[in-house]
């Protein structure tokens, strides 16, 4: 089965039973808990190469696994994230873990009526523009957008929107690369 099949499945499974959980008071509710949750525990992961090692080696077995996590987050996470991550060692989909966390997150935001926008320019947006472009996503999309910027100078000029699997190129550099095969297609 494809990496990102397993990772969709684990996320989807893991909203249905936060989504039903209760609501608590610090939270607006158990997915927001486990969202993050999960992050936290996946920053963990990602920064400390070590417990890599030990989570993602085939020769320690589910049981020492399952007891390291316990020791590092016990009492700091939900217990439908302690069970979770229980479940992934018993299923051996821990290496899945970064993946499932940012399916979940998707999932989340969803659920939120939020899309994320990954917004590149060719050199810093001020805040005026940031906001201009931010209320033209909210109306194309008719959602909340979340909004990261990057710069690539080599746009040249303009901007390129990622959200999701559309991509809006108004870059400059795209423009000169249609002109050019237009001529070319020309001559």
């Amino acid at each position: 089965m494809l990496r990102g099949a397993v990772a969709v499945r684990y996320a989807e499974a893991l909203y249905e039973i936060a989504s039903r959980e209760k609501v608590l008071p610090k939270y607006k509710s158990m997915v927001d808990r486990v969202e993050e949750e999960l992050k936290a525990v996946d920053k963990v992961i990602r920064e400390n190469s070590d417990l890599q090692k030990l989570l993602y080696h085939p020769r320690i077995t589910a049981e020492e696994k399952k007891d390291l996590l316990q020791k590092l987050f016990k009492g700091k996470i939900s217990d439908v994230t302690a069970n979770f991550l229980a479940l992934l060692v018993d299923r051996r989909r821990e290496t899945f873990f970064g993946e499932i966390v940012a399916e979940f997150v998707k999932l989340a935001n969803a659920g939120r009526n939020i899309i994320t926008a990954q917004v590149t320019s060719a050199v810093e947006l001020n805040d005026q523009e940031k906001g201009d472009l931010n209320r033209i996503l909210v109306r194309l999309t008719g959602k909340k957008v979340k909004t990261s910027y990057a710069v690539d100078p080599s746009l040249i000029g303009g901007v390129v929107v990622r959200m999701g699997d559309k991509i809006i190129d108004g870059s400059l550099k795209t423009r000169l690369a249609s002109l050019k095969e237009r001529l070319l297609a020309i001559s």
